[in-house]
């Protein structure tokens, strides 16, 4: 096989990092590539360089774990956050998620995944007594385990409310079952017993 022209191993390893990305195959990041060099003026040199700032200014929040550029995130910061709800969640993803539905108005504690004695994963790679000495400080009335629900996050969520069983705060965990618009006929059936014992009378 003939090398490949120099000015052409630019572009290949640019359609090998972006296939890399969650989502993106080699075919969708060859797609990608191919647009922004159509459009390097309005696309290419502006990503480059946001990407260039975000990497050097990304931090994680010192309070709840977010990603942002300040040392403190603008949700801890905001005062009129300070609702005396704390919602943890695994990763900052499930926070964007919580955060896309616009319900929810009280502040975050990311724990960057779950309890894992197999990855040597424990309380204190979570920051777990640190989300503990929150909810003291904060005067916490409820705290909300927004964790996924799997072996690990279910676990997970159980350590964290014994180790909370101490405090003043409530603690909750999201409902689960059948979600709006779903068919039973389409769902498995942990989420039907899921459903079927968090019933409620109408």
């Amino acid at each position: 096989m003939p090398p490949r022209a120099a000015d052409e191993t630019g572009i290949e390893a640019l359609i090998e990092l972006m296939a890399r990305l969650p989502g993106l195959g080699p075919r969708s990041a060859r797609r990608a590539v191919l647009v922004l060099l159509k459009k390097r003026a309005q696309l290419m040199a502006p990503l480059a360089q946001a990407l260039a700032e975000v990497a050097l200014a990304a931090k994680d929040c010192r309070i709840c774990g977010n990603i942002s550029t300040a040392e403190v995130c603008g949700i801890c910061a905001d005062p009129a956050r300070a609702t005396g709800e704390i919602c943890v969640v695994e990763d900052v993803a499930d926070l964007w998620a919580m955060e896309r539905g616009q319900v929810f108005r009280g502040r975050y504690h990311v724990l960057g995944g779950t309890l894992s004695a197999l990855d040597a994963i424990g309380p204190e790679e979570l920051g777990i007594p640190r989300l503990v000495a929150r909810v003291g400080e904060e005067a916490t009335r409820e705290v909300i385990l927004a964790l996924n629900a799997t072996v690990d996050g279910q676990t997970t969520a159980h350590y964290i409310a014994d180790a909370l069983s101490g405090s003043q705060a409530q603690i909750t965990t999201l409902a689960q079952g059948v979600p709006i618009g779903g068919e039973l006929d389409y769902l498995d059936d942990g989420t039907i017993g899921a459903a079927l014992r968090a019933r409620r009378r109408l």
